[in-house]
């Protein structure tokens, strides 16, 4: 089994040409509406780890790549307003650009014989509609597929010896919703398996993870690869 990591919501960045639909409300570029704080610095963290990976480089009020593409939200309140030919733009340059590279990975490995453990890592706001969320870290999986039922039980195991922090699993949302994992399981029905993580904002501070927290999904990573690891290379 190989680890392709990615990362849909990285950042905030806003290309020049596109700086001018937030002139208004340029503020929003600092919140969870933009991007998912701390997730880039555990990608770079992981990163060692994955056959390979991938990071998104403009903020999700651009165009969100977690979803599909004719998804109602897959341009922002901002980005919606914008031409035909932006927004074709995006889709284009961003958008597909993104994902092709990561289903093309996906499909080199399935064809090497190997299987394909996805992580994408995501984050959450603590409190949303004036509603808190019940967890500090959240497995998100498909409960039809045995394969990943499996692995989320793994990592669950792993993090609960290891943490206090609180775990859910398909929370704060469903594994099965739409979403970039979903899309990817109807590519590839075998030798895939995608799971989100998802891990509370109230732990980031100056847009990164306690090392402890980084530690403890780093190792919980390795205890997935290596259980799943083939005779030859657990030799």
């Amino acid at each position: 089994m190989k680890l392709v990591l990615s990362c849909e919501h990285a950042t905030n960045f806003i290309p020049p040409q596109y700086v001018e639909i937030f002139r208004i409300e340029k503020d929003v570029l600092q919140t969870h509406e933009a991007y998912d704080p701390g997730t880039l610095d555990l990608f770079h963290y992981l990163q060692s780890l994955a056959e390979f990976s991938l990071d998104q480089k403009i903020s999700r009020l651009l165009i969100e790549t977690n979803r599909s593409r004719h998804h109602s939200k897959l341009f922002s309140r901002f980005s919606t307003s914008l031409s035909e030919r932006d927004k074709a733009d995006l889709v284009q340059d961003f958008y597909s650009a993104y994902r092709d590279e990561i289903e093309k990975a996906v499909q080199k490995i399935i064809d090497s014989g190997e299987e394909v453990f996805h992580l994408s890592l995501h984050s959450f706001t603590p409190v949303l509609n004036s509603i808190e969320r019940n967890a500090e870290i959240g497995l998100l999986y498909d409960t039809s597929r045995t394969s990943e039922k499996v692995i989320s039980a793994d990592l669950y195991a792993f993090f609960k010896k290891r943490t206090d922090l609180k775990l859910r699993k398909n929370y704060p949302y469903l594994g099965k919703a739409d979403g970039f994992t979903t899309y990817l399981r109807k590519q590839f029905p075998e030798k895939y398996y995608g799971i989100e993580l998802e891990l509370n904002q109230k732990l980031v501070s100056g847009n990164a993870f306690p090392e402890e927290v980084k530690k403890v999904v780093y190792n919980g990573v390795v205890s997935i690869l290596t259980k799943n690891a083939s005779p030859e290379e657990g030799m």
